[in-house]
């Protein structure tokens, strides 16, 4: 059975969204509603596997969620075209969760890198929820049957899981597939990672080698999509470059992380390659190249910002996005929850 193209990614609500976000996920998110039927979610659900004090608690985890969701818009994502939503607002996410739980093997999810990153030397205190978050994701995945997933490298390990899932899935319950109207035994597909453009790893501006991140102490590690052309401006003079002229060949960035990391942020924003971005500035000195990725950052950005804003003045009208996203999310996930519990063999009433 060919499974219909689909789209899904999400975004965690955990406040700070800043230029790595943008540049990792949501411009590919606003290229990709031109060529695919897409789900944008806002995985509150996952927010929560931490303790409290890093999501914030209620009232910030509501606030974040709505931040999101403003980003989205502001940056051009179509919500009545495409689906935006938050991921709580449909049940299937927990429910799937729970069949994908006895589907997933212990050893699949002690491989997984990110929760040793996360829980750190401390993995008897952390949460079943961090441990168990790439099953939701998959789930978060799988429920609307998505094909292609949009994701960064930190995120791949998790994809494959998903991937696994699927495979188990399908194999264990082949025959009741079948049996439910699915001749070639498949129900999930394979979901393909979607890794795009020149910057999908955005770097600190304080220290090339550490990803660009909301935790950083410095607020000048990192440009907010809330701040202004002013504090943008300020942000990217600071950034921390080394003394020699920028290289004229690509090969020439290697050594240089933070050279590598500007460059690449100026390549992203004005949508051209590295190499032609070295073209136009390669042996020159980065004052002039900073002033230059100024005017790029706060074209792209100040704009959103300004939108951003806007938005989160008037929480009725980014809910009601969500409200609506919500209901015709609602309509794929009961769906594919219906056929699933079928398969398992849940009795229900029909």
């Amino acid at each position: 059975m060919a499974f219909v193209e689909r789209v899904f990614s999400g975004v965690q609500p955990t406040g700070n969204l800043h230029l790595g976000n943008y540049l990792g996920a949501i411009v590919n998110f606003v290229k990709m509603q031109q060529t695919h039927n897409c789900i944008y979610c806002v995985v509150d659900m996952h927010a929560i596997t931490q303790g409290v004090e890093v999501w914030g608690g209620p009232a910030e985890l509501a606030r974040n969620t709505r931040e999101v969701t403003a980003a989205f818009i502001a940056a051009g994502i179509d919500a009545k075209k495409h689906i935006v939503f938050n991921q709580s607002q449909i049940a299937g996410h927990a429910e799937l969760t729970w069949i994908f739980n006895c589907v997933a093997r212990i050893g699949w999810l002690n491989r997984m890198t990110q929760f040793k990153e996360k829980a750190g030397k401390d993995r008897e205190n952390a949460s079943v929820g961090l441990y168990d978050y790439p099953v939701l994701m998959a789930a978060d995945i799988l429920l609307y049957r998505a094909t292609h997933v949009p994701v960064g490298e930190d995120q791949k390990q998790h994809l494959e899981l998903s991937r696994d899932i699927a495979q188990k899935f399908n194999n264990d319950f082949a025959d009741s597939i079948r049996g439910h109207g699915f001749a070639d035994g498949l129900f999930f597909p394979q979901p393909e990672p979607l890794i795009t453009g020149p910057a999908t790893r955005v770097m600190s501006l304080r220290d090339g080698t550490k990803k660009m991140s909301k935790s950083d102490a410095s607020d000048n590690s990192r440009i907010n999509l809330t701040d202004d052309a002013d504090t943008i401006a300020q942000k990217i003079r600071k950034a921390k470059t080394d003394p020699e002229p920028l290289p004229s060949e690509e090969k020439g960035l290697e050594p240089r992380p933070e050279a590598d990391n500007l460059v690449g942020i100026y390549a992203a924003l004005a949508g051209i390659s590295k190499q032609e971005v070295l073209k136009q500035f390669g042996g020159g000195q980065f004052s002039s190249f900073k002033n230059a990725l100024v005017e790029v950052c706060v074209a792209k950005l100040a704009p959103i910002a300004s939108e951003m804003k806007k938005l989160m003045a008037d929480p009725g009208h980014v809910d009601a996005v969500l409200a609506d996203g919500a209901n015709r999310a609602r309509g794929i996930a009961d769906e594919t929850m219906r056929t699933t519990k079928d398969i398992v063999g849940f009795i229900r009433q029909r």
